[in-house]
């Protein structure tokens, strides 16, 4: 079973329900049908110290992705963290669900870099 947890600091009024279910469709389409994922909405200030901090660029962002254990094997019995997901609705605004399923499939590895082939694997999926 996929657990989401959903956290808005953002001030801003986001749909958790619908995006706690397009995040399980998108789950579960990849084949991942257990797991712990978080989501949450942030300011256009935060975002922008999350991707200054971890990333090194010092923008505001829509999306960026924070992934754990991925569809790496674990050992019997222990949950799988997939890792988090964070949107800035500033940016997003009503168009919130492209960005949380790109997030999504960058949780489970998938990564459009500087190569063309790469890029177009992780469009296909969305």
């Amino acid at each position: 079973m996929i657990s989401v947890e959903t956290d808005n600091r953002s001030g801003l009024a986001v749909d958790v329900r619908a995006a706690e279910q397009l995040a399980s469709f998108v789950l579960a389409a990849e084949g991942v049908t257990d797991g712990e994922l978080g989501i949450a909405w942030v300011g256009s200030d935060e975002m922008r110290a999350l991707k200054r901090d971890h990333l090194g660029f010092d923008e505001v962002t829509d999306v960026l992705s924070f992934p754990l254990d991925g569809l790496d094997e674990l050992p019997t019995g222990e949950p799988r963290a997939l890792g988090d997901v964070v949107l800035c609705p500033e940016v997003v605004g009503e168009t919130w669900r492209e960005p949380l399923v790109h997030g999504l499939l960058h949780l489970l590895g998938y990564d459009h870099g500087d190569e063309m082939a790469e890029r177009e694997r992780v469009h296909a999926a969305q």
